[in-house]
């Protein structure tokens, strides 16, 4: 199974769980099955048309989805999904080619 980390905001929805192990052989199948685990995680995740909200950053072992299958992001037992709420601001020193970031990029700069 794979582990999805839950950021600090979301975590009252997860009782408190800063990592959920999950099912899923993509992003989207592992978020449909955290809502599943957690009912109302969906909301605050995606948006009315069923893409990831704006504010909210999703990595696939350390990866940014946007810059790989987005949702159909292929996703092993072992991997780990990071949802990373946006803070402010944009690619900035941190970013690779063509404003590429990784988690751990992402989480030091903020967002």
């Amino acid at each position: 199974m794979a582990t999805i980390r839950i950021p600090t905001p979301l975590r009252k929805l997860t009782d408190g769980k800063e990592e959920v192990q999950v099912s899923g052989a993509t992003v989207r199948a592992a978020l449909d099955d955290l809502d599943r685990l957690h009912p109302g995680l969906r909301g605050r995740i995606f948006d009315d048309s069923g893409a990831i909200r704006k504010f909210i950053n999703v990595f696939a072992a350390e990866e940014d989805i946007r810059f790989l299958q987005g949702l159909d992001t292929p996703v092993k037992d072992s991997d780990e999904i990071s949802i990373v709420p946006a803070i402010a601001g944009g690619a900035g020193a941190d970013a690779g080619p063509a404003g590429h970031r990784t988690r751990s990029a992402a989480v030091a700069a903020g967002g």
